[in-house]
């Protein structure tokens, strides 16, 4: 029996953090921060698992936002307090991506805290270089 060196591949990596294989290697993997192989299996790079979890916990996975489940937040607030930008929500809202809002009744549209948390949950977490 040939003795493999320990670590896991593209498509184990994405089954354990439950996202695509394709996610895992074509975005994931070229963010700069992204860990070398520490081998092969057959034709399949492998990547410590240690190392590539310290990687998706500081540059991939997004982080909770610190909101308040039934206070109402316009797009500039929820803009502060998470890294989505106001002009994405107009543009995810435009697309469908984004939930209506809760309350309509002053100039600017607003969204309780535990319905941007749920949004956010849905996100990707890759955030481009420079953004992170």
């Amino acid at each position: 029996m040939v003795d493999t060196p320990p670590g896991e591949t593209y498509a184990e990596i994405a089954a354990r953090h439950g996202r695509a294989e394709t996610t895992v290697r074509n975005q994931w993997a070229r963010h700069p921060a992204w860990p070398e192989p520490i081998g092969k299996r057959g034709r399949y790079l492998l990547f410590d698992p240690a190392t590539v979890d310290q990687v998706v916990a500081e540059h991939i996975e997004r982080p909770a936002a610190d909101l308040e489940p039934s206070r109402l937040y316009t797009a500039r607030e929820i803009e502060q307090a998470t890294d989505l930008t106001a002009a994405t929500i107009r543009a995810d809202r435009s697309k469908g991506r984004w939930p209506e809002p809760d309350d309509c009744s002053g100039r600017a549209h607003r969204w309780y805290g535990s319905t941007v948390a749920q949004a956010l949950a849905g996100r990707r977490g890759y955030r481009k270089a420079g953004g992170g």
